[in-house]
């Protein structure tokens, strides 16, 4: 054993057993005595069991202690991840907060179960906000909860920008959304683009594009080569113009979502069936195709049904929805029956004849109690008895549509220029639906020069061609007296020239409005 001589303040003493591989070092302070090597106490050579013991039972002591100390966990534990078990654990009572505060907003989360959401209650806090934000309520997040499971910065943001730059107004994002809020957990990439670059392949105009999703957003979640391919195929095959497709959409883009064998091919062969030629119905989706939305079962066939009950003749009925379409998705049974009493009550017209006053002008039914009692009460201030005007009306039932100051015009002229009998226009009263400046005083200046006398109708009821071509007859053949206009369904068959297109009618030029008859 070697003792190191301790003669200066932080003298080390190493010592070791010759058998024993334990070194023992101790270090000792200046001012502390040395308790294995005392000059006052004689030396004892210290045993191997005393030399080695001393320094195993100092390493082992804090071990046992932190050991036995309740709840503090081993050293090895430091390094170990928790179990399965736990983090079950963990992620159920997060649900669980999250829950808590969705119910305390009114949100019911029972739809939720299975749903990635946020871990805490500040992240879905900030994703309700968000979406109130946008206009969204309590009772929209209701109808469609899993909107909670949408990032605010991975799905949310970079939909409504995209729907931005595309042209989609903000001020419809609320009602976007209400409609069809799956468009945020789409991609823009992956599902959004490839549905804008088919529409815009329908020759649906880069303008047009925002319109059309703000009328139907829905259309963003189609399948490509789905009912949509579908749709416009079956369209252009019964006689639509293709290139008349664009416009059609871009007014009634609900028909990329309608099935044809459910939906489009019965209602075009139930309006063949009634007698209207399949290429006259192209003719009037290209010119109204929001008439493919009405219910077949619920609207159309009821109504067909009910202007057979109020006169109207079985092969007439095709020609009152050539002229007005619309009329198969009125209310129409009560619409009928209001204005048949009117008629009767204040027009003299039996039922009979307000079956021909509907075949005639079917924007009859739409016409209001005040505009029909106007246009009545000024024939008779022009000198007609009721049952006279009873008898203009069925003849013409135009009159109760037009423009008041132009008829007032049309009157004074014909008593002061014309002076021809007021008969004259009971039997034709279809002359206050001509121009004065652009028909009647042409014609009539022409007819006094030379002498000529006949009805308003051979006068007026013809073509400039056909006219000039009467001027030189010798006389006034009898099956030429045409006494009043009507409906042509041959004016619907005949082929477009290039500059005429449905698709520049707008929606507005239709509403049911008194205004769209005056």
């Amino acid at each position: 054993m070697k003792v190191q001589v301790l003669g200066r303040p932080g003298g080390h003493l190493l010592f070791s057993h010759p058998k024993s591989p334990i070194v023992c070092l101790a270090h000792q302070h200046p001012l502390v005595k040395n308790p294995i090597f005392d000059p006052e106490k004689p030396y004892r050579r210290r045993t191997h069991a005393s030399c080695s013991a001393a320094p195993l039972a100092t390493s082992a002591a804090p071990s046992r202690r932190a050991a036995d100390v309740p709840g503090r966990p081993s050293p090895s534990s430091l390094y170990s991840r928790p179990s399965l078990q736990q983090m079950k654990a963990e992620r159920a009572a997060n649900r669980a907060r999250v829950y808590e505060f969705l119910r305390s907003l009114g949100v019911v989360p029972d739809e939720l179960d299975g749903l990635e959401l946020p871990v805490t209650v500040d992240v879905m806090h900030e994703r309700v906000e968000f979406l109130q934000s946008l206009g969204l309520t309590v009772d929209d997040i209701n109808s469609y909860p899993l909107v909670l499971g949408c990032s605010v910065k991975k799905n949310i943001v970079p939909v409504l920008d995209y729907l931005g730059k595309l042209g989609v107004r903000k001020a419809t994002f609320t009602e976007f959304l209400r409609r069809y809020p799956q468009v945020l957990h789409s991609s823009v990439v992956v599902d959004l683009m490839p549905v804008v670059k088919y529409l815009q392949g329908l020759d649906i105009r880069p303008n047009d594009i925002p319109r059309v999703l703000e009328k139907y957003p829905e259309v963003l979640g189609f399948k490509l080569e789905g009912t949509m391919s579908t749709s416009v195929a079956y369209l252009v095959g019964i006689g639509v113009a293709r290139r008349e497709i664009g416009g059609v959409l871009t007014r009634y883009p609900e028909i990329l979502g309608m099935r044809v064998g459910k939906v489009i091919k019965p209602f075009v062969e139930y309006l063949e069936s009634i007698g209207l030629p399949r290429l006259a119905v192209a003719r009037l989706i290209e010119k109204r195709p929001r008439i493919l939305g009405f219910s077949l079962e619920e609207q159309v066939k009821p109504n067909v049904e009910a202007l057979l009950e109020f006169g109207v003749r079985q092969e007439a009925a095709a020609s009152v929805i050539a002229q007005y379409p619309d009329i198969m998705g009125l209310e129409l049974k009560a619409k009928l029956t209001s204005q048949q009493s009117l008629f009767e009550s204040n027009i003299l017209v039996d039922r009979d004849e307000f079956g021909r006053v509907i075949e005639k002008m079917p924007q009859a039914v739409s016409l209001s109690r005040s505009t029909v009692l106007k246009h009545v009460d000024f024939l008779k201030g022009c000198g007609f008895l009721l049952n006279q005007v009873g008898r203009m009306v069925v003849g013409c039932p135009q009159l109760l549509a037009l423009n008041l100051d132009i008829m007032k015009m049309s009157f004074e002229y014909f008593q002061s220029e014309m002076d021809r009998d007021l008969e004259e226009l009971v039997a034709f009263p279809a002359f206050f639906t001509y121009g004065i400046e652009s028909t009647v005083r042409p014609r009539h200046q022409i007819t006094s020069k030379r002498g000529i006398t006949c009805s308003l109708a051979w006068l007026l009821n013809c073509s400039d061609e056909k006219f000039e071509e009467r001027m030189k007859y010798d006389s006034i053949g009898i099956e030429e007296m045409e006494t009043e206009p009507s409906f042509d369904m041959k004016s619907l068959l005949q082929p477009r020239k290039d500059e005429e297109s449905a698709s520049e009618y707008d929606d507005s030029d239709y509403e049911d409005t008194d205004e769209e008859y005056l």
